[in-house]
């Protein structure tokens, strides 16, 4: 029975050395005309939703070439990272998603989703992307590893609606999770040799996209 409960104690205490040193942050989304904490690459902010006068979402226009919005005010090495995405229904024309270790606007970790692949069969193995840029594109790595970093997506969202991402990240394997699912729709060691940097949202070639409800734990 004492050994029992020495074992019980150990692991709260445990448990709780790890929550102590976990941070978990939020931080306020930027505005169109409010770039302190943020800086937008390729793309601009054209449309905010305020509620009680703090910005809940907001939405990327579409450009030619890969856009970033990016957080300024953390280095982010290991942890998870959790965001409500919205994209859309069009084919080739919803890339979008969260980057992390970002070193530049080249230089980054990323998975990202395709929403237009989300309900057919045919292409659902593409829905959830890892990539890491400039190196490992996603033509470089379905050409040399053909279905080792991209899968279908469980639960399946409605592709014109918001849907709920977490990734895992605890070097050098990242986890994507969508929804409330338990098991990850994708789970891949990176191609980086970078491993900390810093966060934000990422969309695609031609791409647009809605964020909000952004949350990181940095471990």
């Amino acid at each position: 029975m004492r050994t029992a409960q020495l074992l019980v104690l150990t692991g709260s205490l445990l448990l709780l050395t790890t929550n102590l040193f976990a941070q978990t942050i939020q931080p306020d989304l930027p505005g169109s005309d409010d770039n302190n904490e943020w800086v937008v690459y390729n793309r601009e902010i054209v449309s905010v939703m305020k509620e009680l006068g703090k910005i809940e979402s907001i939405v990327v226009n579409a450009n030619e070439g890969d856009g970033l919005v990016v957080y300024q005010n953390l280095e982010f090495e290991n942890g998870t990272i959790e965001a409500d995405i919205k994209g859309k229904d069009v084919l080739q024309r919803s890339f979008l998603g969260i980057a992390f270790h970002i070193q530049d606007e080249n230089i980054f970790n990323a998975t990202y989703f395709r929403p237009f692949n989300f309900k057919k069969p045919e292409r659902a193995g593409h829905s959830v992307q890892y990539i890491s840029h400039p190196e490992f594109t996603w033509f470089k790595l379905r050409s040399d590893f053909p279905e080792q970093f991209e899968n279908p997506v469980t639960p399946i969202p409605d592709p014109n609606d918001w849907f709920h991402a977490k990734i895992e990240v605890s070097w050098p394997n990242v986890k994507v999770f969508v929804e409330d699912a338990k098991e990850p729709s994708l789970n891949v060691t990176m191609k980086s040799t970078f491993q900390k940097g810093k966060v934000g949202f990422w969309v695609g070639n031609g791409s647009d996209g809605n964020f909000k409800n952004l949350t990181i734990v940095k471990k």
